[in-house]
């Protein structure tokens, strides 16, 4: 596809195949360059992948061309015509919606509700009519070709189901160009099948969409067109085809990242009991006679379907669903973990998925967030060993090599990568023998993936920590597991070694798994 399309005139306005162009703009907050003379171009009808880790410059690109940031430098052109002073109306009139990571949907309204608002607010009514909302929401659904429940409230959705709303809104809202910002992030392999063929189907419509990610294989898969920014500066730009997986990591981060695979060292550990072992673990419907056994030193996947019972298996081992049936031994010994105090005290430790509503308090420091499950060890007396408490605190910010001049620094402020640090450094000060990661890499950009991986991998070869991790990456699992285990309705249906094992091969198994 050409990125400069021919130019004509119409009633006297110069009409271009292209969409949006971004000349050389340039955007400073109090002094500090977050874009650099930037420019881009998508056109109409094009499938555009937006690469860049966190912190990138990917946000304000977005913000500029939906007339949140206005730039202090550079140029904004739609259909081939000067824009001066884009603001979010005059982005929308222009028909560029953005769905962000959070959807910006009203979760106590039904799904028909929050299809209708735009088109209601446009039209200014003074009085709600329900049948021409419901009219509204049908023929938005309609458009996006789905089925939604339009009297269900959007709280209860799935993330799927979300991200469907919100796209079936922006389609209401005659859209020309839809950024989506990282939109696979909290999906299944399933799901973001389902997200690529609407995709595919809005692009036959002519509606352009700019594909905001920092995951290699989607980009390669989705896209027809590929811009890579570093720094706040576009560093590769070009046809999809001349890119591969380790060029965009390459442009991504400034180096090539050498991904080996993991090999567990039996000899070093095999003789040593479990560090944990359940026996028939059962829980209603959720989980049925699971049997597993993690030595020290192992790092065992799972993976499965959405409602497979990955995140209740997770949940079981962290005494947060007393209850159970069958049985959990720590180190040999069994073991009643149904409250999170036992399990910590056991020596587990969980990393949620969701680690900004779970994980994290984000308007604390850094060093409250990591000594937050400490304080006893702390405390011994009736005050806190300060000294202690900071020497601890700059440990860990060393050794996960977290971004940060100081302990004190508020997470909010940090990027998704050094947050998921924060929260594992947390765990790794009680000590845990065992750690359960649930999703450890959602949302994270390759260069923090690496680091994050890097330091798991240092932990269990070298101290012995057994690790669970829970995950839709499939590459994820096979170059840091020595075990994948599938499961599927509550029970674990196929077992492998990582080594013997591709990555197609699992994908395609996970894809039969109905």
């Amino acid at each position: 596809m050409l990125r400069s399309g021919p130019l004509f005139h119409v009633d006297g306005l110069v009409m271009s195949e292209n969409f949006i162009e971004l000349r050389n703009v340039r955007k400073e907050f109090a002094g500090v360059v977050a874009l650099k003379d930037l420019s881009l171009t998508i056109q109409k009808g094009e499938i555009h992948c937006l690469a860049g880790e966190n912190g990138s410059g990917k946000s304000t690109l977005i913000k500029i061309m939906s007339g949140v940031y206005q730039p202090n430098a550079g140029e904004i052109y739609i259909d081939g015509n000067k824009v001066e002073n884009l603001s979010p109306m005059a982005s929308i009139e222009h028909g560029v919606q953005v769905i962000y990571q959070d959807f910006s949907l009203f979760g106590n309204l039904t799904v028909a509700e929050n299809l209708a608002m735009n088109v209601q607010l446009r039209e200014q009514r003074q009085v709600l009519n329900w049948r021409k909302v419901r009219e509204i929401a049908k023929e938005a659904v309609k458009r996006l070709g789905v089925d939604l429940d339009l009297d269900m409230d959007v709280e209860k959705l799935s993330t799927a189901g979300k991200q469907l709303v919100a796209i079936a809104r922006a389609l209401m809202s005659d859209a020309r160009l839809i950024i989506m910002d990282e939109p696979t992030t909290a999906l299944t392999g399933k799901e973001i099948e389902t997200l690529f063929r609407i995709v595919k189907d809005i692009q036959s419509r002519g509606i352009a969409i700019l594909f905001v990610s920092h995951k290699m294989r989607e980009m390669l898969e989705i896209s027809e067109h590929i811009t890579v920014i570093r720094n706040g500066q576009k560093v590769a730009d070009g046809p999809t085809g001349d890119f591969d997986e380790a060029l965009i990591t390459r442009h991504m981060t400034g180096s090539d990242i050498i991904s080996k695979p993991y090999i567990w060292d039996q000899q070093k550990y095999g003789s040593m009991p479990p560090r944990i072992e359940t026996t028939n673990l059962s829980f209603g419907t959720d989980l049925d006679n699971i049997n597993l056994a993690i030595k020290p030193g192992e790092i065992v996947g799972v993976s499965g379907l959405l409602g497979s019972g990955r995140t209740e298996l997770a949940l079981s081992l962290f005494g947060m669903m007393p209850g159970y049936s069958g049985t959990i031994s720590i180190n040999g010994v069994q073991t009643v973990l149904d409250t999170p105090q036992k399990a910590i005290r056991a020596g587990v430790a969980y990393v949620p998925e969701d680690r900004l509503s779970e994980g994290l308090f984000l308007t604390q420091g850094i060093d409250r967030n990591m000594l937050a499950t400490s304080y006893e060890k702390l405390a011994p007396g009736l005050l806190i060993d300060q000294d202690k408490a900071e020497e601890w605190v700059e440990t860990m910010i060393r050794d996960m090599q977290i971004a940060t001049p100081t302990g004190k620094k508020l997470v909010k402020e940090l990027s998704g990568g050094n947050q998921q640090r924060v929260v594992i450094a947390r765990w790794l000060l009680t000590n845990a023998k065992f750690l359960i990661l649930n999703g450890p890499t959602v949302g994270v950009d390759v260069g923090s993936k690496a680091e994050i991986h890097r330091t798991i991998r240092e932990l269990t070869q070298k101290e012995g920590l057994a690790v669970l991790m829970i995950s839709d990456d499939v590459p994820e699992l096979v170059h840091n597991c020595n075990r994948i285990v599938l499961m599927h309705r509550g029970a674990f249906v196929e077992e492998m070694a990582s080594a013997d094992t591709s990555e197609d091969q699992i994908s395609d198994k996970l894809k039969n798994l109905t």
